[in-house]
């Protein structure tokens, strides 16, 4: 069963407690989807499960980091403040520049490192070990590969750990997991509440 890998600097709301079941929602605060689906969804979530489940939001940075970053999440937590895209989007659809669902659950940064410092590093072979049947590669295979990742990732300035480490297909993205941090599902992209909800309810019983 994989792993979630859970790299966040300090949270700046809340407190995030790992109980038998856990969401992390992972989103950017440049992301006018995160904002539109996500966030109300999660505040409900939150709303009916905070007693029995575990939370966490993981504000990310793949892209666009002169919005993405640690600075703005603090405004939005603050006082809603929007930025980029996510703010074209309500001041054009809503006449807003503030964001009026502020999440209420625990909410934390991403650990930002460098490509040189992740290459450096053991995480380089957590990426490996989230690809299908890696450990039935040879020893050539695995080479070749961890060759094309560490080309990739060196041509990238700023990586952020959590998104990374797990292979995040983009945001918003959904992890539920365990107390041991064993994935117990990942949605990606605008999810039906229902199913949430249904996921849920069924580990909890």
């Amino acid at each position: 069963m994989s792993k979630f890998h859970l790299n966040t600097q300090e949270l700046l709301q809340g407190e995030f407690k790992v109980n038998k079941v856990n969401i992390a929602f992972v989103f950017q605060v440049n992301c006018p989807g995160c904002f539109i689906y996500g966030f109300p969804m999660m505040n409900d979530l939150y709303k009916s499960f905070k007693d029995n489940v575990g939370f966490i939001g993981v504000a990310t940075a793949f892209e666009d980091f002169e919005y993405n970053n640690e600075a703005n999440l603090k405004l939005l937590l603050e006082n809603g403040t929007l930025v980029g895209e996510t703010k074209k989007y309500y001041n054009t659809n809503f006449g807003l520049s503030n964001y009026l669902d502020i999440p209420n659950f625990p909410i934390a940064f991403d650990t930002i490192t460098s490509s040189e410092q992740l290459l450096n590093s053991d995480k380089i072979e957590l990426i490996c070990n989230i690809i299908p049947n890696f450990e039935n590669f040879s020893e050539n295979e695995k080479e070749i590969l961890l060759t094309k990742i560490k080309s990739y990732y060196s041509q990238i300035p700023v990586i952020a750990e959590t998104f990374t480490l797990n292979q995040l297909q983009g945001t918003p993205s959904f992890i539920i997991f365990d107390d041991n941090y064993n994935i117990l599902g990942v949605y990606f992209g605008h999810q039906n509440e229902n199913i949430l909800k249904t996921k849920l309810d069924y580990l909890l019983a």
